[in-house]
């Protein structure tokens, strides 16, 4: 009777994980670096080396407006922000899964000091997109058509306050919420009604502008928290009132340094309990462990080497991938262990730069950001072992924009350039 009544106890842990786990994917939120904001993509059967020139391209376009932003693909049709052909304003494009343009539509204003192309990946809910420009405007589109359904801007109604690169974030939905931060002197993070943009709460502020990373939504011990990364600080915000929970700003070196901000880009990982996150600028990578109640953090180990700048970052089998910045245009590949937090390689892709890393049936795929090669590596420890590559060779501007994969193609941003590449 004790064995039957533990198999069973243990058939309800096991039913309850597995339903913590795809809970949060279970929102039907799509868009920025896939289901999670993990950078890992669930399509199998893809091919493990490419011909001479790359993969097949299926199709590819210049229509889109120059941007960084990645697509996101939902049913027949694929989504994109861009700007305008005078850059004056963003734009939100559908186009067919072919390729072919179906509407464009102004949304916001775009970023007016440095690097002012569109940043903000759309993020899709049901028959809504919802996106964020540059100064900081939370506006939610019907897909179907472009239509505006409701505009919240941050500048006026927030008070929001930028860093010299302007909002980078694309919008966290879920529980029927949009997720936003301004930082300055009002608030920091902000949750309005998916629906009809009113506000339901606002975080207590911290005076500081927000970072450029895009927040990420976490179920910890069944309590839902939001990471977000504000100027100084990693923080944990109460995904149903908005407190801020906890704070960590033990970065190991200042976060001003000859005049530079602290750069953050990257969205923080979840992984049993842990947050793992890296920013550029010899900042380095740390690995922070919640308490039970998600009110506080430690932290486990920190590396200096896995400073990733804009390309993300992936788990696989328990080893932190990335790439690492020994200046701008320039850094090596690196895999670091999760538990130790030591590097297990630091390698350089010769003749390559840094850039942005993706994860997909056993294989990574890498889009180094100063000549815009793809590369096809082996997920492994030992190396960084790059088995195929071609370059993206249209366009303009950093190769920035973060690779996606749905349903066998790969789909590749560089400015106003946009192509679909069938990699099963």
């Amino acid at each position: 009777m004790n064995q039957v009544f533990t198999l069973l106890k243990s058939a309800f842990l096991t039913a309850t994980v597995l339903l913590s786990a795809t809970q949060l994917h279970a929102q039907g939120q799509q868009g920025w670096r896939g289901p999670d904001r993990d950078g890992i993509y669930p399509d199998k059967g893809l091919l493990k080396t490419w011909p001479a020139g790359g993969p097949q391209l299926l199709w590819e376009t210049m229509e889109i407006g120059k941007g960084y932003s990645s697509p996101t693909i939902v049913g027949d049709r694929v989504y994109i922000t861009g700007m305008n052909e005078n850059e004056t304003k963003e734009i939100f494009t559908a186009l067919t899964i072919d390729g072919k343009k179906l509407y464009s539509v102004e949304y916001g204003d775009p970023f007016k000091q440095s690097y002012p192309e569109t940043r903000t990946t759309p993020t899709i809910v049901g028959d809504k997109a919802y996106v964020i420009s540059g100064e900081g405007e939370v506006v939610c589109l019907n897909i179907k058509d472009g239509s505006l359904v409701w505009k919240v801007d941050g500048r006026t109604t927030f008070g929001r306050q930028v860093g010299r690169w302007g909002i980078s974030e694309a919008p966290l939905v879920f529980d029927g919420k949009v997720i936003f931060s301004p930082g300055g002197s009002q608030t920091t993070v902000v949750a309005l009604d998916a629906a009809t943009g009113k506000t339901i709460w606002k975080s207590p502020a911290r005076n500081e502008f927000i970072n450029y990373a895009s927040p990420l939504l976490i179920n910890h011990n069944g309590k839902k928290q939001i990471v977000a990364l504000t100027a100084n600080a990693l923080i944990g915000v109460n995904a149903q009132t908005g407190a801020i929970e906890w704070a960590f700003d033990d970065w190991g070196r200042p976060t001003q340094q000859q005049g530079m901000e602290k750069i953050s880009p990257n969205t923080p990982i979840y992984h049993d309990g842990t947050l793992f996150f890296s920013e550029g600028y010899d900042i380095g990578a740390h690995l922070l462990r919640l308490n039970d109640a998600a009110t506080a953090v430690t932290q486990v180990w920190y590396n200096p080497e896995l400073d990733t700048h804009v390309g993300g970052n992936v788990l696989v089998n328990g080893v932190y991938y990335g790439s690492g910045w020994k200046g701008n245009n320039n850094g090596n590949w690196l895999a670091v262990d999760g538990k130790t937090g030591k590097s297990l390689y630091d390698a350089p892709w010769t003749g390559k730069s840094k850039g942005a890393i993706i994860y997909a049936d056993g294989m990574f795929y890498v889009y180094e950001e100063r000549r815009g090669t793809v590369g096809l590596v082996r997920a492994t420890p030992e190396k960084f072992d790059v088995v195929s590559e071609f370059r993206i060779t249209k366009g303009e501007g950093p190769h920035w924009a973060h690779p996606v994969i749905h349903d066998g193609i790969l789909y590749v941003r560089h400015g106003s350039f946009m192509g679909a590449y069938k990699i099963k």
